[in-house]
Parts: C-alpha cells; structure tokens; sequence
C-alpha cells in the first residue's frame, strides 16, 4: 500500500487527474471503475481542463461506475448518471456506449445486479478503480457488516452515509434508502484501486484503515489486503495518522 500525501484537496485533485492521465496514456483501452461524491469532483475537473488543453483521448475508454441509487431515474439530477454526465462524460471523449452504471429503476433489481457483474466480468474486469473513503469506512456504498465475499448487490444505506449524502437534496427526507452497489469482492478483484481520502472529517477512518484490524466492521479494512493499492490523501486527513 502506498501513500502519496497532499498538501490540500487542490493537489490531492492534481495527483489523481495526473494519476488516471498517466494510466490512459500507457493503455488507451483500459477500463477504469470512478466513484461520485465530493472527492473526486476535482479529479474530474483536472482531467476535463487536461482533455481540453492536451486533448488526451478517451474514446476506447470503458468505464464502470461503484454505484446508483434505488429509485432514482438516470435523468435525476441527484442521480450518480447524472453526477457523471456533469462532472466528466460532457467534458471528455468517451463513448456513451462504453460508460456504465447501475440501473436503479430496473423492474427487477436483483437481475439488474447480476447484470452489472456480468459485464464487468465480460469487459475482462476493472484495471484501476477510484475509491472515497466513508467516515464509518464504507467503500462504494458497503456499509459496516457487508460480507467480503459480496458482489454486485442493494444494500441499505446507513444514516450517517444519508445524513453525508444529503447535502446534495433538498434534506434527508430526499436522500434514497437503497442504492445497488458493486460488492467488496467485486472492488477487490480490479487490477490496482486508488484511494483519495480528504478534510479533517476523513481522519479517524483513515487512522483506522492504516492501523486496524481487518474486519467486516469497517468495510475499507480488507484494502490492506490488496496487491495494489496507491491512497492519495491531504494534510488534514492524515492529521489523525502517528508518524513514521
């Protein structure tokens, strides 16, 4: 596991965006898995401003993304479909064909989940897959006792993830109970994952991520596990780490 550390959030985003760039630029056909939320907004907006300046292609690009609300059509504006037409899809080249995501007004929500594996599986699986960390160490939406063991699944989301989330509705009231997510086994399986980790809100997880036991309890924990892993994270949320 490596650690980049940044000086605040402006260049743990340059880092990133370079990071992605560099893996684009070494195989223009990889497959990247990409996270929402407020982290990795500024990663999208450096490879956007790259995509426009240095015209970097990501025309052969597929990507596959962590997760979806239940419930909430693509078009939504608190959709993770949308999240990404926003923040990244209008910006850059890449195929509308090649982006995915959950459904999460499917008819039937548990094909929908065997789906989403299905083509993950099929596309020869995810190359680099971006991660948030929860501040209750949840990856994706895999809340504090998710098996380790899971794919592709609906979860319910725990209050303070909605309580987190609900900064983006008009109040909690708003915020889904449910999202489908790709599982721990699932995230695990992708050939290298970056971990972005910001604000001082991030610390006590982040402390307990690098010096915790591996368990269920805290989702992110079996990161430590994998063979390749890179966490990008600023001043602030390495605040709560010893040093040396």
């Amino acid at each position: 596991m490596r650690i980049i550390k940044a000086t605040d959030y402006q260049e743990l985003s340059h880092l990133a965006a370079d990071f992605f760039i560099e893996r684009v630029k070494e195989n223009p056909e990889v497959t990247l898995g990409l996270a929402t939320g407020g982290t990795p907004r500024g990663t999208y907006q450096r490879m956007a401003e790259d995509y426009y300046k240095n015209h970097t292609s990501y025309s052969r690009v597929s990507t596959f993304n962590l997760d979806e609300y239940v419930g909430l059509p693509a078009d939504h504006p608190n959709s993770y479909h949308q999240f990404m037409k926003t923040h990244l899809f209008n910006k850059v080249d890449i195929p509308a064909k090649q982006r995915h995501l959950p459904n999460g007004v499917a008819s039937d929500i548990t094909s929908e989940c065997l789906n989403y594996e299905r083509l993950i599986e099929e596309s020869g699986g995810i190359d680099v897959q971006l991660l948030g960390l929860g501040s209750n160490g949840h990856i994706g939406f895999n809340e504090p006792g998710t098996s380790f063991h899971a794919r592709t699944h609906v979860v319910e989301l725990a209050q303070s993830t909605r309580e987190a989330n609900a900064r983006f509705f008009n109040g909690i009231d708003e915020v889904p109970r449910e999202a489908i997510t790709m599982g721990i086994s699932t995230i695990m399986k992708s050939k290298e994952i970056l971990l972005l980790v910001s604000g001082e809100e991030k610390a006590h997880a982040l402390r307990q991520l690098l010096h915790g036991d591996v368990g269920e309890e805290f989702p992110a924990s079996i990161l430590t596990t994998h063979q390749n892993v890179t966490i990008i994270a600023d001043q602030k949320a390495l605040s709560d780490v010893p040093h040396g």
